[in-house]
């Protein structure tokens, strides 16, 4: 029993040592890049109400939530999901507001996968939201957080995959298609499951044209030359304006200077039913999911009473340390400072030297010799923890 209670729950890990600093530098990394674009911190609670996420929300499904009860009956979740959160949050504190609001978060999401899938169930997510801005410069603006931030903090083979949810949405109300065909044919989709979207769509009573686009959706990945080409062979609308948008959300991207880490992904399809328009995943090697996901949804607040256009995204801070130690990335660790090693003689010199060199902004860690241990383990201890040595005996 005593050994049972060492181990932790599958899907979550303890984080320590070094991979710790590594994860915290991540999370300030992001965090400042973030800040330096104007965003404002906001945080949310681990858990609300189950109503918060539920399924007309668009959040995360009800069997994958961890839900309780509080003392009074209410049925509350572990938040799956930051956004619903942050757009409750919004509708309650800034109903009236008129002007755009740029929100930032840290935060824990727990969603209880199956045990088969090998994922964590608690991750660390870093992301923006910005509020009241339906332009393509606000598109723009979030993907190029997303790009300024993964290059902070020191990873370089990554790519960002823009889609848009109106592309396929304007394909399937062209078709016609039952809301049980097109939640099918979305699910196919969004597993990139290429043989089973043939036979699917092969089975369909459609045009011959409309048949060989949704064939092809789960590879119509690329660069802009790909947004131009399907631009004049879908016929709806909604499909071009949605083609139209991710060009003009690339022409802005240019400017900023990041376009070699965009490319477009036309079958992207979201878990998430709230996105309305831009959709986008982060993806590198070393991690079979995405590091990076996010998009508009502007009709997310509404259901709490807010009318507001929104775009956001998280980083997955836990995948993508993953990632990086895979590729070994090195970090660029900040951390210097001095072990000072005191006898029970030099006790007060040595407490008085860290409170100097503290107040300097330096790190001090301080320790009364052992007969327990050599002064070459205390040389060692500190090489450990990447900190000089200074002997006080």
């Amino acid at each position: 029993m005593r050994d049972q209670l060492l181990h932790t729950p599958e899907g979550v890990r303890d984080i320590y040592g070094s991979e710790c600093e590594k994860k915290i530098f991540l999370q300030d990394t992001i965090h400042e890049v973030i800040k330096k674009y104007g965003y404002d911190d906001i945080q949310t609670p681990s858990f609300e109400f189950f109503d918060i996420f539920a399924k007309e929300r668009g959040s995360v499904a009800s069997k994958n939530m961890y839900k309780f009860f509080d003392r009074e009956g209410y049925t509350l979740a572990l938040r799956p999901d930051i956004t619903p959160s942050i757009a409750r949050c919004v509708a309650k504190y800034y109903g009236d507001t008129q002007e755009d609001l740029r929100l930032c978060y840290l935060g824990n999401t727990f969603i209880n996968n199956s045990e088969y899938q090998g994922k964590l169930k608690e991750s660390t997510q870093c992301g923006a939201e910005l509020i009241g801005d339906n332009k393509s410069d606000a598109d723009a603006e979030i993907v190029a957080m997303v790009v300024n931030s993964l290059l902070a903090c020191g990873l370089r083979d990554f790519q960002i995959e823009l889609g848009h949810v109106d592309f396929l949405t304007g394909l399937l109300e062209d078709s016609k298609f039952s809301y049980e065909t097109c939640a099918d044919l979305k699910e196919l989709l969004y597993n990139k499951n290429y043989f089973a979207v043939e036979e699917y769509v092969s089975n369909l009573s459609i045009s011959d044209e409309l048949k060989e686009i949704l064939v092809k959706l789960p590879e119509l990945t690329g660069q802009d030359e790909l947004i131009k080409e399907y631009m004049s062979k879908v016929t709806n609308e909604k499909s071009k304006n949605a083609l139209d948008r991710l060009l003009k959300v690339y022409d802005i991207i240019k400017v900023y200077g990041y376009e070699d880490y965009i490319s477009f992904d036309l079958g992207m399809v979201s878990n998430y039913d709230y996105y309305t328009g831009i959709i986008l995943g982060g993806y590198t090697y070393g991690t079979g999911d995405a590091i990076v996901t996010g998009g508009r949804y502007d009709k997310l607040l509404s259901q709490f009473g807010k009318i507001a256009p929104s775009i956001g995204f998280g980083i997955n801070v836990d995948r993508l340390l993953v990632a990086m130690n895979r590729q070994n990335v090195k970090f660029s660790l900040s951390k210097q400072g001095t072990m000072i090693v005191y006898s029970k003689e030099n006790r007060d010199d040595a407490v008085k030297k860290a409170a100097i060199d503290r107040d300097c902004g330096k790190v001090v860690r301080l320790i009364c010799k052992s007969s327990k241990f050599t002064e070459t383990d205390y040389v060692n201890q500190a090489k450990e923890a990447g900190l000089e040595i200074l002997f006080m005996l």
